[in-house]
């Protein structure tokens, strides 16, 4: 049974969920002074339309323009829009023909103009030098239904694998949404009443409304709706029959927690549990301790084996080592053993990491197509079960490697927690004692012959770095010997606890 954690502090919520070992499975944060954009709407503006890559940058109020691409406008939407095209360009007011709209309505610059304002909702946050990516196929998530504003289909969870149970809730759902709208029927709406689902469904349709009137009177770059707090969107997302408990040690949040659950799911208030111990609430069910190791590439299995897991731009790449773990059997069950293992434990660091887009995972090899195939079914079965995102995995290569998509859904737990390195300028690394003292000994000779710096008598004096220093006394001594040959003074080397490993400092020391 599985354990949701709601953790307030004046500078950030935090809310993990545990499974019934009480190993972490869901990690999430929620800022104070970081404004999260994800599923908000905004008033926005079109400021540049390029056809030439079918998008449409759209400013949002935000430091970096939104894109709006083709595949994100609805059709309805575009369908108006290039309607009123061809009245401003003919004349007369017309349906689009078939044809036509096979040729242009695909076209970004016959959708919007210039200087427009437009409803759209962000789907992915900004990453890297990417703005935010926005949308106007709206969705308003609830308990049990996705309301799908201007999309007028409907769609049942794959989970919900009961022909007659499916029927009951597409038929219902039909006949309570106004004309033009459509929904997606969650996997949590199984065995629901049609008094709760009817419930989630009238919220949602109210929430549109109230959203239509705020984007009529707002101005541009102003935010018009945005989710539920961190807390609720928690539990809207994993209460379920598997959860025992919900504890907060904020009576704030016990006090919200009850309203939502009351409206939705009133069964499951008993569940609500207020944390008073002195004792903070993630040090008390080991969840401060889980964390830290998140940050690392290196995740080690039970059975000795481990995971790499590096992450770039375009990519996320995930290696599978046997590590220690040589078996009882022989080295194909083995390997068999460490990869499903490590199947389960990728899919588990995809939830808690946040990681999605492209992301091939290296698994050992095997040599049985019979072996390849049972690992398949076993990371497709986990991805299901587990991962409550949408991931598509393909076949494992004859090289054990496996590519899949998973969706992103605001930033990854390395870049919440992390920031770029000055040192090592986003590198990832820094560079080595020897490659800065081989560039500091360029640089002072350099900087002595730039300056014609001749001393009848005496000698230079170097300042490095403690790390610098140690390199070059202990491993390039005879080097600096031969370079006082060659400027014919000797080189008094100094460490300095002010100096930067790249830094040094040139002294002219006359006797």
């Amino acid at each position: 049974m599985k354990k949701i954690l709601v953790n307030r502090e004046p500078w950030q919520t935090r809310v993990a969920v545990l499974d019934d070992d009480g190993r972490l499975q869901d990690l999430y944060f929620e800022s104070r002074t970081k404004e999260e954009l994800e599923r908000c709407f905004f008033k926005a503006r079109v400021s540049k339309v390029l056809p030439g890559i079918q998008t449409a940058f759209v400013d949002i109020g935000q430091k970096k323009a939104g894109f709006l691409h083709i595949s994100e406008v609805d059709h309805s939407l575009a369908l108006e829009k290039f309607s009123a095209y061809e009245v401003d360009h003919e004349g007369e007011t017309k349906a689009p023909s078939k044809s036509s709209r096979r040729a242009n309505v695909m076209d970004v610059s016959k959708i919007f103009k210039e200087g427009e304002d437009i409803l759209v909702q962000v789907i992915k946050e900004p990453v890297y030098e990417k703005g935010a990516k926005l949308t106007t196929c709206f969705a308003l998530p609830g308990k049990f239904i996705v309301l799908m504003p201007n999309i007028p289909q409907i769609g049942v969870s794959r989970k919900i694998e009961k022909q007659a149970e499916r029927e009951r809730l597409k038929t219902f759902v039909s006949s309570r949404l106004p004309e033009g709208m459509g929904a997606i029927i969650r996997t949590t709406t199984e065995g629901r009443s049609e008094e709760d689902i009817g419930k989630d469904l009238a919220m949602l349709i109210s929430v549109w409304q109230s959203i239509q009137k705020r984007y009529a009177k707002a101005v541009y770059g102003e935010k018009v709706h945005e989710d539920l707090s961190l807390a609720l969107r928690t539990i809207r997302e994993h209460l379920d029959d598997d959860v025992e408990a919900i504890i907060c040690d904020s009576e704030e949040d016990i006090a919200t927690a009850q309203k939502f659950i009351k409206y939705f799911m009133p069964d499951k208030i008993s569940l609500l549990r207020l944390y008073t111990d002195k004792r903070p609430l993630f040090d008390h069910c080991n969840v401060e301790q889980q964390i830290d190791p998140l940050l690392n590439k290196k995740v080690e299995l039970k059975s000795g084996g481990s995971l790499i897991i590096e992450a770039a731009e375009a990519m996320t790449v995930i290696d599978v080592n046997t590590g220690k773990f040589i078996g009882k059997d022989d080295q194909e069950v083995t390997i068999l053993k460490t990869n499903i293992e490590a199947a389960e434990e990728v899919v588990r660091q995809l939830r808690l990491r946040n990681i999605g887009g492209l992301i091939v995972i290296d698994f050992i090899d095997m040599y049985k197509a019979g072996n390849r195939q049972k690992l398949s079914r076993v990371l497709q079965k986990t991805l299901k079960e587990k991962d409550k995102l949408q991931s598509v995995a393909l076949k494992i290569s004859e090289f054990g490697l496996v590519q899949m998509t998973r969706k992103r859904s605001g930033k990854t737990l390395i870049a919440q927690l992390t920031e770029n390195c000055n040192a090592c300028r986003t590198l990832g690394v820094v560079k080595s004692a020897s490659t800065h003292a081989y560039d500091i000994l360029r640089k002072f000779v350099a900087e002595i012959s730039k300056k014609d710096l001749v001393l009848k008598e005496g000698n230079f004096g170097l300042v490095v770095s403690q790390r610098v220093f140690d390199y070059l006394v202990k491993t390039e001594f005879s080097a600096l010997i031969e370079l006082e040959k060659h400027l014919g003074h000797k080189i008094l080397l100094e460490s300095s606890q002010s100096c930067c490993d790249d830094e040094y400092q040139l002294k002219l020391n006359e006797v």
